[in-house]
């Protein structure tokens, strides 16, 4: 059975932390949820969000590809790429395990070092 990647408690999620929302939170930013390739590089760690007019999401969190670093995001780029893994296009996924967790844990699951602790030490 195919889960659902964005939920409508997630939306619902989502409508509490808009752009912003957790600003001077730093690394104990709350992570709405986790999208990943399952078959290689790449997660998304969204902290804020923001409901656009024709019903996507410009996301704001952190990005782990080559380099971790915080930034925005289309929600709809990362639901509509697809990966090529031996002939088949297979989606990203959410990691339903990565629940409420912060942005200093997301920097730990990239095995980065959190920036807003380099920043006190």
């Amino acid at each position: 059975m195919k889960k659902k990647i964005i939920t409508k408690a997630i939306e619902k999620l989502f409508e509490k932390y808009p752009l912003y929302s957790q600003e001077g939170k730093g690394g104990d930013a709350k992570v709405l949820c986790k999208i990943f390739n399952p078959y290689g590089r790449g997660s998304w760690y969204i902290t804020e969000v923001k409901k656009q007019a024709d019903g996507d999401y410009l996301c704001f969190g952190l990005t782990s590809l080559f380099e971790t670093e915080l930034g925005y995001f289309m929600l709809s780029e990362l639901l509509n790429t697809r990966v090529n893994v031996f002939g088949c296009r297979l989606p990203f996924e959410r990691d339903f395990g990565f629940v409420g967790k912060t942005l200093r844990d997301a920097y730990a699951d990239c095995g980065a070092v959190c920036i807003f602790d380099e920043k006190a030490a």
